[in-house]
C-alpha cells in the first residue's frame, strides 16, 4: 500500500508546487515599485571676497574650496594685488570672509599676516587640526585642557559642531560661548 500511496502524494506535490511557481510568474505585482533617487548634492559654501578682487562681494564655491578658489569667484585679482600676503591654500568654510589685500597695503602693514597654520582664512582656529600649543591660545585653554580636547578629538574623532566641546572635561557653557566665535569646523 505503501507503493501506491507514495508515488501519488509525490505527483500531487509536485503538482501543487508547480501550480504555486506558475501563479508567482503570472500574478501582476502589489504594491509600489522601489524607486532610487539620486544622491542629494552638495550645497555649495557662500564667503564674503573684499579687497583687491575685480568683483567683491557674496560668492558661492564647492564644499571644500580653498581661498584661491573664491579669489577667483571674485573675478580674480586686481593688478597690484598681494597674493602672498594671504593663504591660498586655507580651507573656507560657510560664512567665511576673505580679504585681499593691495601691495601697498601690505607696505604700510596695515593688514594682517597670513594665518597661521591651525588657522582658517577667517583667522578662527580650525579645531579639528589644532595643535596642543595653538589650543592654549584661546581665552581660557590651559595647558592641561588643551591637552583633553587633543586627546578627545583623537579617541572619538573629530568634532562636528562647537557643542561637541561640551562633551571634553573642564568645559563648560560659558567656556563654549567664550571661544565659540574663534573658532571653525567642518
Amino acid at each position: 500500500m505503501l507503493r501506491r500511496v507514495l508515488p501519488l502524494t509525490s505527483g500531487i506535490l509536485i503538482g501543487l508546487l508547480a501550480s504555486a511557481i506558475l501563479l508567482i510568474l503570472t500574478s501582476e505585482p502589489r504594491g509600489h515599485p522601489v524607486q532610487l533617487l539620486p544622491p542629494p548634492t552638495a550645497r555649495p559654501l557662500r564667503v564674503h571676497v573684499a579687497g583687491a578682487v575685480v568683483s567683491p562681494g557674496l560668492v558661492e564655491v564647492p564644499l571644500g574650496a580653498v581661498v584661491a578658489e573664491a579669489i577667483e569667484a571674485a573675478g580674480g585679482p586686481v593688478a597690484g594685488a598681494a597674493l602672498d600676503a594671504v593663504n591660498l591654500a586655507a580651507p573656507l568654510q560657510a560664512g567665511d570672509r576673505v580679504y585681499l589685500p593691495t601691495e601697498a597695503e601690505v607696505a604700510q602693514g596695515a593688514v594682517p599676516t597670513p594665518a597661521a597654520a591651525g588657522e582658517n582664512a577667517a583667522g578662527r582656529l580650525a579645531l579639528n587640526t589644532a595643535t596642543v600649543p595653538e589650543l592654549e591660545r584661546l581665552p581660557g585653554i590651559g595647558p592641561s585642557l588643551a591637552q583633553a580636547i587633543a586627546a578627545y578629538r583623537e579617541e572619538h574623532g573629530p568634532f562636528q559642531q562647537a557643542e561637541d566641546l561640551l562633551a571634553v572635561p573642564g568645559i563648560g557653557p560659558a567656556k563654549l560661548e567664550a571661544i565659540r566665535d574663534l573658532i571653525s569646523l567642518p
